[in-house]
């Protein structure tokens, strides 16, 4: 029985300092000036392993990710990790139980953003301003991330979950997608490309691999599970678009975990969806709006976009009725998954602008051509791609996206809770709710421990390896009855 697909999102934003040149300390000063009157707790970066391989060996030439301590990296309540990744502000979410509850938290992300925007641009001198972007791609031919996390079962053969999920990864960005005024490929069909539906598809240039920069592999094989290694893995997937739509990223990861969960029951069968050859029809599909135009499967047939879509959604369908649905948040969560599958695959088979209130890409398209006729320009106008970066800024005065009826799936009274209180379903529960316990008693967090620093003694470190333990059915009592930091580490080691 496939194990419950606790998820998270870490989403890199697009950072711009007017009448500043540095990107990394522009995303320090964004992150320290929020950070500086808040509850939180520095980084631990003791576990930090982001160079182990899934496949049990390395790549001569790979570069995995390097880790960077010296830059500014917070665990705020919420139980989320706020920080500097290269030049980048950086949130990532705290683990969520299913994919509906990290759409509140990848939204309770963007408020940190905006609040941030607020602090340091107050303290900035006059004629310097930040502006952050919710984005993949500055146009110049650089992109960054947004990384989604699954626990999966560690029996699960690394092998065979690459080989399976890859279809999905391919295809999945015609409703994930962010969508783009032309392209940075280079190269002769490139330069014809007016928008495509994927910010990030044309980054990605091997199947598999561990490198997250360069290289991109549609398939990540870092192995950095942050659980205990003999029962369970942390797939990281760095293959999607950074939305904005709720409906697109409650798709995004529960479309994902709903696969993942098949894959590991042995569920997909004997239906033939492997690509020939993925690194080409990523592009392919990004490229072609119409989501028709055929990509080659490894036994000689063909299928569009949306063929291999309704095909893997049919196969959630049995399997849901078959197994049920508990890896992916219960029936209720489940079946809105499966609804809402069903239901942007036929808007975007009939007609796209029907999901322009659901999906980026197609809204984004839905105000281009809008203004395009407004105006009576081509698409070779450089107005287009300043509309195309406005759509992104998350300053609510600014932002395109701000102003659509986008249909929303979380009370905002709801978002605005969880950019200070943690999930109560998962460890974030328990590291969250120290923080806020005990300001000042925790030294240092991450994903796998909490360090705290009573005073006393030594440094004690709590391990939490277990993404479901540590919530808030396990832990209130414990921390409820706990007057102190010292009690409570008390209470721990008398088990």
């Amino acid at each position: 029985m496939a194990v419950k697909k606790v998820c998270g999102i870490e989403t890199e934003y697009g950072i711009h300092h007017l009448g500043g040149d540095n990107p990394v300390s522009s995303s320090s000063m964004l992150v320290s000036a929020y950070v500086a009157d808040l509850e939180r707790a520095g980084w631990d970066f003791e576990d930090e392993s982001p160079g182990n391989d899934a496949r049990g060996y390395t790549r001569e030439g790979a570069m995995p990710p390097a880790v960077e301590t010296h830059l500014v990296n917070a665990v705020l309540t919420s139980g989320a990790r706020y920080y500097v990744d290269h030049a980048h502000p950086e949130l990532s979410t705290p683990e969520c139980s299913d994919a509906l509850e990290l759409v509140r938290y990848d939204k309770a992300g963007e408020e940190v953003l905006r609040r941030s925007m607020v602090a340091v641009n107050r303290i900035l001198p006059d004629g310097q301003r930040i502006t952050v972007y919710k984005n993949n791609s500055d146009s110049k031919g650089n992109s960054y991330g947004c990384h989604e996390n699954y626990l999966m079962d560690r029996a699960l053969p690394f092998a065979r979950l690459a080989d399976q999920v890859t279809s999905h990864f391919v295809t999945r960005q015609v409703y994930t997608g962010a969508g783009k005024v032309g392209s940075e490929a280079g190269g002769s069909h490139a330069r014809e490309v007016t928008y495509q539906i994927s910010q990030r598809s044309e980054f990605f240039e091997e199947t598999i691999g561990l490198e997250t920069t360069l290289k991109r592999p549609i398939v990540n094989t870092r192995d950095e599970p942050h659980a205990d290694p003999k029962r369970y893995r942390r797939f990281h997937v760095i293959v999607g678009d950074a939305n904005l739509c709720e409906v697109a990223t409650f798709l995004k990861v529960g479309t994902t975990a709903l696969v993942l969960s098949m894959i590991e029951d042995d569920a997909l069968g004997n239906v033939e969806l492997r690509l020939s050859r993925p690194v080409q029809a990523i592009r392919q599909i990004s490229y072609d709006l119409s989501m028709r135009e055929p990509v080659e499967l490894v036994d000689g047939r063909t299928a569009g976009a949306l063929d291999i879509q309704w095909e893997l959604h049919r196969l959630a369908r049995k399997y849901a009725d078959e197994r049920g649905l508990d890896s992916v948040g219960g029936e209720g969560v489940g079946r809105e998954i499966l609804r809402r599958w069903e239901e942007v695959l036929h808007g975007l088979e009939t007609d796209p602008s029907a999901v322009a209130r659901q999906v980026d890409w197609a809204a984004k398209l839905q105000l281009i051509e809008a203004y395009r006729d407004r105006h009576g320009i081509g698409w070779d106008d450089h107005r287009l791609a300043a509309l195309d970066l406005q759509y992104h800024d998350l300053r609510p005065e600014r932002s395109l996206f701000a102003r659509l009826d986008a249909e929303r799936l979380v009370e905002e009274e709801s978002v605005m809770a969880a950019v200070v209180q943690p999930p109560r379903s998962t460890r974030a529960y328990f590291r969250g709710e120290c923080l806020r316990r005990f300001p000042g008693a925790v030294n240092s967090a991450n994903w796998d421990s909490l360090v705290f620093d009573v005073g006393t003694g030594p440094l004690q470190r709590v391990p939490m390896m277990d993404p479901l333990r540590g919530t808030a059915e396990h832990t209130e009592a414990l921390l409820d009855g706990s007057t102190s930091a010292s009690e409570l580490l008390e209470r721990l080691s008398a088990g």
